[in-house]
């Protein structure tokens, strides 16, 4: 997913020579932790955040919705691209949608929001906490660990794994996050260079 959300940028500024460089954050190599207990904390972007302020890197690029309510102080967000989709969608093993599901069906979802939104939806139905890579939850629903999968529907598209949709969910079954599917550009607060450039991205829509 990283690699995939660098080109996005890159593809923004075809003038600019980047050199990418990769660090697994927390989120990437903890997958016991469920996320009910880190939403809102740096767990997907300490690590990133670290290797700006010490000078390793110049720019970081988060998955908006992922940033911590209290950024490390040296850092600004220079611009937030516009989302290719806010929505959840369901993936399941019949390509079946919410209400065809059958009751007591183990649907497997990331965060609690998600949780509570189904069930306020469907009382009958189980939610189960689901980890991984989209790569690693996929093969999960594939082994029958789970009748059903809630997820990000631009994370799926990001990916190429569209037709693996069974449902975008409607807004009044979940509301969608407003910085879901979009993408944070972070740079040192002192980068007037880069804080320039990355002005230039356009954020209607978004």
């Amino acid at each position: 997913m990283a690699i995939k959300q660098g080109e996005e940028i890159k593809r923004l500024f075809p003038e600019v020579e980047f050199k990418d460089f990769l660090i697994q954050t927390q989120g990437d190599q903890d997958k016991l932790t469920v996320f009910t207990e880190i939403e809102g904390s740096d767990f997907f972007t300490r690590q990133l955040e670290e290797a700006l302020l010490r000078g390793g890197i110049d720019v970081a690029v988060h998955s908006a919705k992922d940033l911590e309510e209290n950024m490390p102080a040296g850092l600004v967000i220079a611009a937030i691209t516009r989302t290719i989709s806010p929505y959840e969608c369901l993936v399941s093993r019949k390509t079946q949608d919410l209400d065809q599901l059958k009751p007591g069906a183990l649907v497997g979802t990331s965060s609690s929001k998600r949780k509570e939104a189904l069930l306020r939806y469907r009382q009958d139905l189980k939610v189960g906490d689901l980890r991984g890579t989209i790569e690693e939850r996929l093969a999960q629903l594939d082994e029958g660990k789970f009748d059903a999968l809630v997820m990000a529907h631009a994370a799926l598209m990001r990916l190429g794994y569209a037709s693996r949709i069974s449902q975008i969910i409607p807004a009044q079954v979940i509301a969608p996050h407003p910085l879901q599917g979009a993408l944070a550009i972070q740079v040192r607060a002192d980068d007037r260079e880069l804080i320039r450039l990355f002005s230039k991205v356009d954020t209607k829509g978004g």
